[in-house]
């Protein structure tokens, strides 16, 4: 009786409690997140429709019946049955009503300036994704120290793209095909967009430089092109499996993993490779923790998750980033951000044209499934951390949505600069084809992404 352990059964039902608290906030948290997405994306469209003298009858958030809300002049301000999206809703905007005798109906104005509100919605987006940033830069902007931009080699994995080229350990990137002097971001991001296509990479090794190809693999686990190659740096617990080999060791996120099989070890690539490669026997791992370093031995075992088959402990390891912050004036904060966000918006462009390309796999893509538990990680993990999630939805919400695909924002503009070449409008049996195969489109985009964030928590076949 007073032993103070639980049953455990009652340990399983706390348990399962908290993972339900948790889950409901994660949820909360991505309401909170898509809330501000969907208010700032239609409150542009709203603007500009309210400044060309444009009714609206009705701005919502949230999709299907009405649930409450309120009216404000002519505008009906409601909260509707689904809480993932949200529209403005135009007097004449809907291609069967076609209205354009209206004076204050959509199709009554000009091209030029129903394009304008088109646009006005991802503009919002982009401006909310820059004023974040620069909001966050002047509390606390995260430089990364100089030996985080050193493109040293760290680890090159056996029988990769760069072991095949000859890369070594100790090499120092020079040249990246045209690009002298690259940081890790920009080789990351070329190489992450150049699946089966040949990098020239020149390299400092021993005082003279090394001239090779390198032709990145597409990866069965991340699918984005892969070199097998590593930075040098301090390696760090970045995730724990649970059930796994390193969790019944004792290995928590954040440990500092100094040394495997008494070896020191200044690359992911390097512990991968050792627990890869370890037959099964049990593998030395030393930890550092608080300061202070604990060893512990560590049996992998041998299963299937993300790829092939192969030895693993469950250990998500990644480099510890070593940041100098400091706070930054508006003019260089907006600078930065400007800088940041239109490195994304590059990154999100290659990522679309790769996925054409099959040199990247769509499966990377997240929806909302995936976004609940990003959502809450990052609004525990602090104020910034949410904001900067924040920002970077907001950027991809705004790429997406001026893809020229119809019954989105991209697909409108694109069929109003048609007409204004064409100097008419497009019929009306047109429009409605256009229109309903978009929404096919959206459709099946809707179902890959579901599957996708489902397909994650199944096990593996």
């Amino acid at each position: 009786m007073g032993s103070g352990n639980f049953p455990r059964g009652r340990g399983n039902g706390v348990t399962f409690v908290m993972q339900f608290v948790q889950g409901f906030e994660n949820i909360l948290w991505l309401l909170v997140l898509i809330g501000v997405m969907i208010n700032i994306h239609e409150l542009g469209h709203f603007w500009a429709a309210r400044y060309f003298d444009v009714k609206v009858e009705a701005f919502s958030f949230g999709f299907g019946p009405r649930l409450f809300g309120f009216r404000r002049g002519e505008t009906d301000y409601r909260f509707s049955l689904v809480p993932f999206g949200g529209y403005v809703k135009m007097t004449g905007e809907a291609i069967e009503q076609n209205t354009p005798m209206d004076p204050r109906s959509l199709l009554a104005k000009p091209r030029w300036q129903r394009l304008v509100i088109a646009f006005a919605g991802p503009f919002m987006n982009i401006a909310l994704a820059v004023g974040l940033l620069t909001g966050l830069y002047m509390v606390s902007y995260p430089k990364l120290s100089q030996a985080d931009l050193d493109p040293v080699i760290g680890g090159v994995m056996a029988d990769s793209p760069a072991a095949q080229a000859g890369i070594q350990v100790g090499d120092r990137i020079v040249k990246l095909d045209d690009q002298d002097n690259p940081g890790w971001d920009d080789i990351t991001m070329k190489e992450l967009a150049s699946a089966y296509r040949p990098l020239r990479v020149i390299v400092e090794r021993g005082g003279r430089r090394v001239e090779t190809t390198v032709t990145p693999t597409l990866s069965e686990r991340s699918g984005v092109g892969s070199a097998g190659w590593d930075k040098r740096g301090e390696v760090q617990v970045g995730s724990i499996e649970t059930g796994m080999p390193a969790a019944k060791a004792g290995l928590l996120p954040g440990d500092m993993i100094r040394m495997v099989n008494g070896r020191p070890i200044d690359s992911t690539i390097q512990l991968q490779e050792a627990t890869k490669n370890s037959g099964g026997n049990p593998v030395g791992v030393t930890y550092e923790r608080n300061g202070r370093t604990t060893t512990v031995s560590v049996k992998p075992v041998f299963e299937k998750k993300d790829g092939p088959p192969r030895w693993m402990i469950g250990v998500g390891p990644m480099l510890k980033p070593h940041y100098l912050n400091t706070r930054l004036a508006l003019p260089s904060a907006l600078r930065e951000s400007l800088r940041e966000n239109t490195r994304g918006a590059l990154m999100i462009g290659q990522f679309l044209k790769g996925v054409v390309e099959r040199r990247m796999s769509a499966k990377n893509i997240t929806g909302p499934i995936g976004m609940i538990q990003i959502s809450g990680d990052a609004a525990r993990e602090g104020p910034s951390a949410f904001l900067g999630l924040m920002s970077m939805v907001s950027l991809n919400l705004a790429v997406f949505n001026l893809l020229p695909i119809p019954i989105l924002d991209g697909g409108v503009i694109l069929m109003l600069l048609i007409e204004i070449v064409m100097q008419r409008d497009l019929s009306l049996g047109v429009k409605e084809a256009v229109f309903k195969l978009g929404f096919v489109f959206i459709m099946l985009i809707v179902a890959f992404v579901l599957y996708n964030d489902i397909s994650r928590y199944l096990p593996a076949g």
